[in-house]
This record gives C-alpha cells, structure tokens and sequence, in this order.
C-alpha cells in the first residue's frame, strides 16, 4: 500500500470536512474575540444631564459633538430622576451641573462594568475642564470589591454556558447525537432540566456564599443559572439532532465565538463595535451576563428583557430537539416499510 492510500485510509473524507471546519472555528474565535475586544472606546453611551434650564439644551449640544461620540446625552429633571433612570439601567451615567458654584458630579455605575464608569468619569472631567470647571465622581451602584472590573457576573455566565453545551455534547456522543425515539428525547430533555438546576445552584453559590465575589439573591442567581444552562444545552441538542456532530460546533458558534466577545463582560455593551452591540443581548451569554449584574447591582431592575431571550433559546431547543426525535423515527419507519416490500 502507497503512502497517499495510508493517506486517504487515515483521513476519510468526512474526517477532513470536519478538520477543516474546526479550522474555520478556529479562525472566527479569534476574529471574533479580536474584533470586539482589540479597541474599546465607548460610543454613544446613553447619559443624562441635569442643569439649570437656561444651560441644560446647550451642554447637551456639546457634550453631543465631543470627538468620536462617546455619549448619547439627554436632559434629565432632577438628580433624584438620573439616579432612579441609572438604577432602572435606562442610562449609564449622569452629570449634575451645579448652578452656585464651579463643581460638578458624574454619576456611574460600576456594577454594569467598572471599564465604563472609568471611561465616563475621564470624558466627563475632560468636557468639563474646558469649560474650567471641575467634576467629582459619585459611584451609585457599586461593584463589589471582591468583583474585580465588575467580572464576576460575565464569567459566571461563561462558566453556564459551557456546561450547558458540554453536558448535550456528552449526551449525544455517548448515545448518538439524534434521540432513537421521542420518548428518549423527553428523557434526554429532563436530563439537562435536572443538571441545569444543579449548575445554576452550584454556580451561585459559588460566586456567593462560597467566595463573595458577588452580591445579590442567592435563589435568584440560581433561576438564572439554571435557565442560561437549559438554554444553551437544549439548543445544543436540538443543533445536534439537525446536523449530527457538526451541532456542537454550530453550538460553539453560536455561543463561544460571536456569544462571549459580544456579552458585554470584559467592556459592557457601549463599548464595544456595532456588530457585537448588536447581537450581544440576542444571545444567551449576553442575556445571562446583563441579568446577573442586574440582580447583584441593580435591585433586579431591566430583566424582563434577557430573561425573554434566554426563555425562546430553551423552547426553541427544547421544541427542535422533540422534532428532530419524531423526523428521524418516521424516516426509520418509512425505511423499514421500503426494505420490508417484498419486488415483484
């Protein structure tokens, strides 16, 4: 036998297909992680701005037309206004002019990302020294100082998503990627339902009473986990009943490689590029990461939202997992029934 023959008997065609497919992932990971990540710089960053009436339109204006446009500014009543639209997660930051005297104070809230209060603080005191006035910042909603760059909420949702692909990954190598029949599939289902409870509540409490890296409702946090990791898991499944093996990687896809870089973890949301804005809070490490900064930080406010995402990604696995159960039993009967018929 030659060496190409050793070659082809190596190497099957499939097995290259998929080299050069994990080699395709490969390239996306880091064109992706790169992309988003390379050059942070906030843009268009939603932010109030509480002045006397007379200057209010006028410093909105300016700080509109700062290079680069870092901040979206809009006129808020009062300081009791701008704290109430921060905690809600309606803006991120707010300037309150003070109308006796020279000194201003930036609102921020480190808690949806310590990157993004630090960025506004500096444009903030930039604008306001040309003007020779000075700024203070008020943190009111502060990460926790065992969250460091207010991290902690987005690795926790990695660290759920992961488990949620690798436990269907599991599933599908150890007993075939598609399930023999539905009710297989309803066990395979209740599987990753009984294993999401169990890594939701493991990872908070982990990040809670374990380290103390983040605050908030310990049964909260472990609804959220659990929902993140029956999410991603089921639409892993249902990937995998579609396409076979290649599901996982269509998994990875979805949410290692355009999921992650676009979660708003390392740089919250406004900082990142408008592709990966854009499809950051579609996707389930998105979704996770705002819900959990929400409930360590911002008293659960602007969840309805992540939590609806997170909800269509476990039914629509969870509804593409049944289906493909259901098609490959008619396709197994319809096969029999043509092997079955005797020729004439």
């Amino acid at each position: 036998m030659t060496f190409a023959d050793e070659v082809r008997n190596a190497v099957t065609p499939r097995a290259a297909l998929l080299v050069i497919g994990v080699l395709a992932l490969q390239l996306l990971f880091i064109a992706s992680y790169i992309g988003a990540l390379h050059h942070p710089k906030p843009t268009d960053v939603p932010f109030g701005v509480v002045a006397p009436q007379q200057a209010s339109a006028r410093l909105v204006d300016r700080l509109d037309g700062l290079p680069g446009g870092p901040l979206d500014p809009r006129t808020v009543s009062d300081e009791a206004t701008a704290r109430r639209q921060i905690l809600d997660r309606e803006i991120d930051g707010a300037l309150i002019v003070d109308p006796r005297g020279t000194r201003d104070t930036v609102l921020v809230a480190s808690g949806g990302g310590t990157v993004l209060a630090t960025s506004l603080t500096k444009i903030v005191k930039e604008a306001e020294a040309t003007q020779r006035r000075t700024v203070r910042a008020v943190d009111v909603a502060p990460a926790s100082r065992q969250d460091f760059d207010g991290l902690s909420a987005f690795y926790l949702a990695v660290g759920w998503c992961v488990g949620g692909y690798l436990c269907a990954s599991i599933l599908a190598i150890s007993a075939g990627t598609r399930p023999a029949n539905r009710q297989r599939a309803l066990i395979r289902t209740g599987v990753m339902a009984l294993y999401s409870i169990a890594g939701g509540i493991g990872g908070a409490l982990i990040i809670g009473p374990v380290l103390g890296a983040l605050p908030g409702s310990l049964w909260g946090l472990s609804g959220l986990g659990a929902l993140t990791v029956f999410a991603v898991g089921m639409i892993t499944l249902a990937l995998e009943g579609l396409t076979g093996i290649v599901g996982i990687g269509l998994a990875v896809l979805i949410v290692v490689i355009a999921g992650n870089p676009s979660a708003g973890g390392a740089f919250p949301l406004p900082m990142l590029p408008d592709f990966w804005r854009a499809i950051g809070p579609a996707l389930p490490p998105g979704a996770s990461t705002w819900t959990a900064r929400s409930i360590a930080y911002f008293h659960g406010n602007a969840v309805t939202g992540p939590l609806l995402v997170l909800s269509a990604w476990a039914v629509a696995g969870t509804a593409g997992t049944l289906l493909t159960a259901m098609r490959g039993r008619e396709q197994d009967a319809q096969g029999h029934r043509r092997w079955s018929t005797p020729r004439r």
